[in-house]
Formats: structure tokens, C-alpha cells, sequence
């Protein structure tokens, strides 16, 4: 890792449909071997299946399954004279975004369901009503941040 300058921020283009970063964010998330037409498809699908069901627009689903996911503290390794403490600290915002799309594919892909774009809208609307793996991932890491607040003290 250099010690010089840190790394320049990537501009994200906004997708095609919606003109949303996020959203492009998200669809570059699931996109595997460069196969952006089929992340596409994919994200799309998913927005027409949650359309098509809840009769709304999906994109503001969309952002308030992503702020359901979204930590807001987390658990990081430090050693302390040889002991290693799971120090509680909050998350930056770039950091809280990237976690919750990471969580909400994850969970879509661990889904049973036939097709990722029945996973994927199951999932997003499992999340954006407070419920699903992600949600849950997300509350196991709360947890996880309170039982160790005795430790908060070790942050730096």
C-alpha cells in the first residue's frame, strides 16, 4: 500500500434507465466477468417484478432497502499488548453503501429462488420492509458492535 497519496475516486457513470448513481453502483456490484448487459437485465428484472407487485416506482425501494441495510457501527480487529479487541466505530458513509449493496447481493445470491431476478427483487423488497438476511446481517453487526463497547476506548 502506498504511503505517497491515496488513491483518486473512480467517477461512476449513472445507469441508463433511471440516471442514478447508486443504482449504477449497484448494477457494477453483481456484474460478474464484465457482463454489464446481464447486470443490466438482472437489475432491471428485479425493478419490473417489485413494479409489477407493489404498483410503485422501485427506485425509492430501492434506497430504503439500501438505508435498512446500511451499518451504522461496526467491529474492527486491534491489538493492544498482544490481545486483539473487536473495537467498536462507526462506518463512513462510502463505506455504510458499499456494505449494504455487498449484503444485498450477497443475500439474493444465497436465495432459493429460480432465476437472480426473482432473488434479487425478493430480497430488495424482504430488506426495504425490514426483513431478509441483509437486514439481519446488519443486526447481527450491531449486535455484535454493543456487546463490545466495553472496548471502545482501544478506538483510534
Amino acid at each position: 500500500m502506498s504511503r505517497r497519496h491515496s488513491a483518486e475516486k473512480r467517477e461512476v457513470i449513472p445507469d441508463a434507465k433511471y440516471h442514478d448513481i447508486i443504482l449504477a453502483k449497484f448494477m457494477n456490484s453483481i456484474m460478474y466477468d464484465g457482463k454489464k448487459s446481464s447486470a443490466e437485465q438482472i437489475v432491471y428484472g428485479a425493478f419490473d417484478i417489485i413494479e409489477g407487485k407493489l404498483k410503485s416506482d422501485p427506485l425509492p425501494i430501492f434506497k430504503t432497502a439500501l438505508e435498512n441495510v446500511a451499518p451504522a457501527i461496526e467491529v474492527r480487529s486491534r491489538r493492544v499488548g498482544g490481545a486483539t479487541y473487536q473495537v467498536p466505530v462507526e462506518v463512513r458513509t462510502e463505506r455504510r453503501q458499499a456494505l449494504a449493496i455487498r449484503w444485498i447481493i450477497s443475500a439474493a445470491r444465497d436465495r432459493n429462488d429460480k432465476t437472480m431476478v426473482d432473488r434479487l427483487s425478493s430480497e430488495l423488497m424482504d430488506a426495504a420492509n425490514n426483513r431478509g438476511n441483509a437486514v439481519k446481517k446488519r443486526e447481527d453487526t450491531h449486535r455484535m458492535a454493543e456487546a463490545n463497547r466495553a472496548f471502545s476506548h482501544y478506538r483510534w
